[in-house]
């Protein structure tokens, strides 16, 4: 008699338990994709490496998907034909006022922040060979490779370069592949804005010697006067090559999601992703920005409901009710 109670016990609670997971999940796409960016960049890494997490963690399939970068990712996700992506808060800006180059006017407004990542900072590499070690060295019509097209490097890296009097023809491609193209001697600098360590940078310090160029104090006091970055510091470990801290400028990066997903939906995939540090610290050594306490970055974009009902029940955030999408 005990042993019938036992187990009616045991079934009465997996079926509740059961129930609730199938009210929990009521909505819930069968599968989803991170749009990132062009293979060898840190987008990349970083959003298949967190699809794939979520993926495992919620028994979805997803993943990360190649695209364009930030100004596509805007527009993909604003759409829903893609679930989640990743963009910077220039490119997020520009979107959201309806100056996005891929659809001009379309105002962007169905892409809600999501999570933190990390700061973009933009640096300069070149070969030792080249014999360029400043911003001063680039010669007048310098072959600069500046990431793919609309990416946040192909955005904002020209306009930096122009505002420090530098004259050069403008190249764009996938990281890794403009790597290769400055190792063939086919350009003479790549002008990253990145997530760091930059794989594709990782990968040239194996293959040859390079020259990571940092700004001088008063190219970076120029840059952040004309555009929406702050300073920043690369740490002397993020490369072999580097002796000592570099310095340059950078933007922040959020992790975006499509405003009509489910609220249950978006605050599993937040909890997957900022629950556990060390575990996005392993995807990427960028995801050590990847920290509760910086929602205060996103200034630009309204938050997911779902994503804001994490953070205001996790990380104490006091977010806005005009900040949130529908509220």
């Amino acid at each position: 008699m005990k042993l019938s109670i036992l187990m009616a016990a045991v079934a009465t609670v997996a079926v509740t338990a059961s129930g609730a997971l199938a009210q929990d999940r009521e909505g819930w796409p069968e599968s989803f994709t991170v749009g990132t960016a062009s293979q060898g960049g840190t987008y990349f890494a970083y959003g298949s490496g967190w699809a794939n997490l979520v993926a495992e963690e919620l028994g979805i399939s997803g993943g990360g998907e190649v695209t364009g970068g930030p100004m596509q990712n805007m527009a993909l996700v604003h759409t829903g034909e893609a679930a989640f992506g990743m963009t910077t808060m220039g490119p997020a800006a520009e979107s959201i006022g309806g100056t996005n180059p891929i659809a001009p006017g379309l105002e962007m407004t169905n892409a809600c922040a999501m999570f933190p990542m990390y700061q973009t900072p933009f640096s300069v590499t070149a070969l030792s060979s080249s014999g360029i070690e400043s911003i001063a060295d680039i010669p007048a019509g310098a072959k600069i490779g500046f990431g793919p097209a609309g990416s946040t490097s192909d955005t904002y890296f020209p306009r930096m370069m122009e505002t420090l009097g530098v004259e050069f023809e403008r190249r764009n491609g996938g990281w890794s592949d403009l790597g290769g193209q400055l190792q063939d001697g086919l350009l003479d600098v790549i002008a990253f804005a990145a997530g760091v360590p930059v794989p594709a940078v990782s990968q040239l310090e194996v293959q040859t010697d390079v020259n990571i160029i940092e700004f001088t104090a008063e190219e970076q006091a120029a840059i952040m006067e004309a555009f929406p970055v702050s300073e920043f510091m690369i740490a002397a470990d993020t490369y072999t090559t580097l002796e000592a801290d570099a310095r340059s400028v950078s933007m922040w990066n959020f992790a975006i999601a499509n405003c009509d997903l489910p609220a249950s939906f978006v605050e599993a995939v937040v909890d997957v992703v900022m629950s556990d540090n060390e575990r996005m610290v392993n995807i990427h050594r960028a995801a050590r920005s990847t920290l509760p306490e910086n929602w205060t970055k996103n200034t630009v974009m309204k938050w997911h409901p779902g994503a804001a009902k994490w953070f205001t029940e996790n990380a104490g955030a006091d977010i806005p009710a005009d900040m949130i999408h529908g509220g």
